[in-house]
């Protein structure tokens, strides 16, 4: 993937983060927080990211519980980042978010943190 970007999401029901990264230095950057209703978010937000940035894959945080056994949201985020793949025609990958969110508060202390989740969730991946 070398210089390509590569786009984050941490999936949840009422915010959406959504972060950029690339492979070269496997850092992300976060980029917004889009609000979602039963998990559904406003599509028109996410087009225009897409259509900014031009990502080459999706990079969607997949909840587990810690003994790796699905959570409430595991089924959700799956169906997410399939329905992003069939808009956009970029292909996605889900990877484990456990603790992502707790790290983002130790790196914040801003109220809405879900753009740095996305972050953190995306770093995790490209430093695979």
């Amino acid at each position: 993937m070398n210089q390509k970007l590569a786009m984050g999401f941490d999936f949840g029901s009422h915010h959406i983060g959504i972060a950029i990264g690339q492979r070269l230095t496997a850092t992300a950057t976060p980029l917004a927080i889009i609000k979602a209703k039963n998990g559904i978010p406003d599509w028109q937000d996410i087009d225009a990211l897409i259509s900014d940035w031009q990502p080459e894959v999706i990079i969607v945080g997949l909840p587990t519980n810690m003994d790796d056994s699905p959570s409430l949201m595991t089924r959700r985020a799956e169906k997410f980042a399939n329905r992003l793949t069939a808009r956009y025609q970029i292909p996605h990958v889900l990877t484990d978010e456990r603790l992502s969110t707790r790290a983002a508060r130790d790196h914040s202390r801003a109220e809405r943190i879900d753009d740095l989740s996305a972050a953190l969730i995306l770093e995790t991946w490209l430093k695979q």
